[in-house]
C-alpha cells in the first residue's frame, strides 16, 4: 500500500464513527481471548441450508398448501444478497454489526437486540417441536425427558469448538438433503403411476382438481388473491433468517473472504433445487382440500409427503420421513441457538452490550453469551403445564415479524445504480410484508387480541428500542455519510487469514465440492 492511500486510511479511520472488532481485540490482547476460525465452506453453506429447511417445509407447508393451493405455495419464494460480510468478515461481524459499522450506531443496537431475542426464542420453539413430534410414534417417555436431552445436546454442541457445531450441523443437515433427494425421485415415480394404489399416471391431476389455487377468507378471484398473500407471509419466514446463517458464520470460517462466496453461490443452487423441487412435488402427489393436512395429528401424520405417499398406497415411509423431521427441529434449534449466542457476542464487541458477553475461552468459544442465549430455553418448561401452549406462543410467535424487520433495514450499503435501486425496492417489499403479516386479523368475524399481539408487537418493540437509542446518543449521526464509513478496520486480520486453494484438478475440485 503507498503512503498516500496508507495515509487516507489512517484519515478516514479517524474520522468513522464505528468500534470495529480489530480495535476492540487489539485493546485487550494478548489477555483476551476471541473467536477462532474453524468453519469450512462446506459447514457455512450446510449451516444456512439447515437453518431455512426444517420443520417449516416437512410439516408448515401442509397449512400452506391447503390455504393457497399448489400454484402459490410455489411461487412464494426469495432470495437476498451476501455482499457486506464477503468484503469483510470480521470476528463478530453480523448484520448488527455491519449496520453499526456503515449505517449508525442506534440501528447497529436496534438490530443487534432484535437479532438476539428472535433467534433465541426460536430455539425454545425448534425443541418443543422435536419432543412433540415424537409422540407420532406414541412414545411412554414423557415430554419433558426428551426436551431436557434436545436440550442437553444442543448446548452442549454450542460450547464445544466452532468446528464440532460445524461437523454436526454438516452431517443434519445431509441428512436432511439425502432424504429431500429421495422424495424427489419418489414423486417422479409416482408422477407416472408407480404407486401401489394408483389407478394410472397421476401427473397434474391435483393441479385440475381442487385445483392450482384455493380462496381463503372470501370467495372469488379476491379470494385468491387473499390466499397467494397470505401463502407468501407463511413462506417468506424460512428465507428471513438462512442468509444471516451464512453471515454470522463468516465471522469464525476459514479463508473467508474466499470461501465466503463460494459457499453462498453453493448454497443458493442447492436451495432453490431442494426447496423449490419439493414444494413442486408436495402440489404433485398430495391435494391442498386433504383433510390431514390440517386435521392429521402430530408429527409427520399431517406432513404433505406423508399424506401424499398413503395416499398411494405405500406403507412404512412414515417413520423414516419423522425422523428426519425430528433431526430436521434438533438441528435448526442447534443453529438458532448459535446465531443468537454470537449476536449477543457482536453486540459485545461493538459496545451495545456488556463486555462480559465477548469473553470468548481459548478454543474460541463465546460462553458468556451462549449462557446467556441458553437463558431463552426457560420457555420449554412451560410445555409441562396444560395451560403452558397459549402463553408460549404468545411469547415465541412475534419473531417472525421481528425478523421480517431486519432485510429491510439491513439492505443499506450499495456498490452500483442498480444495488441502490435494489435496496430500495428491498425496503419497500419487506415494509410491506411486516404490516400484512396478521392481515387475516381484520377481516370480519376473525379479530382477536392475542393474534393481532403476535403480528405486530414487534413493530413497536423496534420503534421503541431504536429511539430510545436516539435518545441516549442524540449527538450521533443518523446515518453515516458514505466517505465516513470505515473499510479498513480489521481487513489487515481478514487478509492475514486467507490461504490459497490447494492444487487440484477440475474434475477432483467438483467431486470435493461436496466435502469441502
Amino acid at each position: 500500500m503507498s503512503h498516500e492511500a496508507l495515509d487516507n486510511a489512517n484519515t478516514l479511520h479517524e474520522k468513522s464513527y464505528i468500534p470495529s472488532s480489530h480495535d476492540l481485540v487489539n485493546e485487550t490482547a494478548p489477555m483476551e481471548a476471541t473467536t477462532k476460525r474453524g468453519l469450512k465452506t462446506r459447514h457455512a453453506q450446510m449451516i444456512a441450508l439447515g437453518g431455512s429447511i426444517g420443520t417449516g417445509l416437512f410439516l408448515g407447508s401442509g397449512a400452506t398448501l391447503a390455504r393457497g393451493g399448489p400454484l402459490f405455495i410455489l411461487t412464494a419464494i426469495q432470495s437476498f444478497p451476501f455482499w457486506s460480510s464477503a468484503y469483510l468478515p470480521v470476528s463478530g461481524g453480523t448484520m448488527s454489526y455491519y449496520g453499526h459499522r456503515n449505517v449508525s450506531s442506534s440501528l447497529g443496537f436496534s438490530m443487534g437486540w432484535l437479532y438476539f431475542y428472535s433467534l433465541g426464542i426460536q430455539v425454545p420453539y425448534e425443541i418443543t417441536a422435536a419432543a412433540l413430534v415424537i409422540d407420532y410414534w406414541d412414545s411412554p417417555v414423557n415430554i419433558a425427558v426428551w426436551i431436557t436431552i434436545f436440550i442437553v445436546v444442543i448446548v452442549g454442541l454450542n460450547v464445544l469448538p466452532v468446528k464440532y457445531y460445524g461437523e454436526a450441523e454438516f452431517w443434519f443437515s445431509s441428512l436432511k438433503i439425502f432424504m429431500m433427494i429421495g422424495l424427489l425421485i419418489l414423486t417422479f415415480i409416482l408422477f407416472w403411476g408407480g404407486g401401489p394404489d394408483q389407478n394410472g399416471i397421476l401427473g397434474f391431476r391435483y393441479w385440475k382438481d381442487p385445483g392450482p389455487a384455493n380462496t381463503w377468507l372470501v370467495p372469488g378471484g379476491t379470494g385468491r388473491f387473499v390466499a397467494f398473500i397470505e401463502v407468501v407471509v407463511l413462506s417468506a419466514f424460512p428465507f428471513t433468517f438462512a442468509p444471516e446463517l451464512l453471515i454470522v458464520t463468516a465471522g469464525e470460517m476459514d479463508s473467508p473472504r474466499r470461501n465466503l462466496p463460494k459457499a453462498a453461490k453453493r448454497y443458493l443452487f442447492r436451495l432453490v433445487f431442494f426447496y423449490i423441487g419439493c414444494v413442486f412435488s408436495i402440489g404433485i402427489i398430495c391435494p391442498s382440500n386433504d383433510k390431514n393436512l390440517t386435521n392429521g395429528g402430530v408429527g409427520a401424520k399431517s406432513s404433505p409427503f406423508v399424506v401424499g405417499i398413503t395416499n398411494a398406497g405405500i406403507k412404512g415411509l412414515g417413520s423414516v420421513i419423522n425422523a428426519v423431521i425430528l433431526t430436521s427441529a434438533w438441528s435448526s434449534g442447534n443453529s438458532f441457538l448459535y446465531m443468537s449466542s454470537r449476536s449477543l457476542y457482536s453486540l459485545a464487541v461493538a459496545g451495545n452490550a456488556p463486555k462480559i458477553f465477548a469473553k470468548c475461552t481459548k478454543k474460541g468459544v463465546p460462553y458468556m453469551a451462549v449462557g446467556a442465549s441458553s437463558l431463552f430455553l426457560l420457555p420449554c418448561l412451560s410445555q409441562l403445564r396444560q395451560t403452558a401452549p397459549p402463553l408460549y406462543l404468545l411469547v415465541c410467535e412475534p419473531n417472525q415479524q421481528l425478523l421480517d424487520l431486519s432485510p429491510g433495514f439491513a439492505a443499506a450499503s450499495s456498490i452500483t445504480a442498480f444495488a441502490r435501486l435494489a435496496n430500495w425496492i428491498a425496503i419497500v417489499g419487506f415494509t410491506i410484508l411486516l404490516l400484512i403479516n396478521g392481515f387475516g386479523v381484520f377481516f370480519p368475524g376473525r379479530f382477536n387480541a392475542s393474534s393481532f399481539f403476535t403480528a405486530y408487537v414487534g413493530i413497536p418493540i423496534f420503534l421503541a428500542i431504536y429511539f430510545g437509542h436516539r435518545v441516549l446518543h442524540w449527538k450521533d449521526p443518523w446515518a453515516h455519510h458514505s466517505s465516513e464509513v470505515d473499510l479498513h478496520s480489521g481487513i489487515d486480520l481478514v487478509l492475514a487469514n486467507e490461504h490459497p486453494d490447494s492444487p487440484s484438478t477440475k474434475w477432483k475440485a467438483r467431486l470435493t465440492a461436496w466435502f469441502t
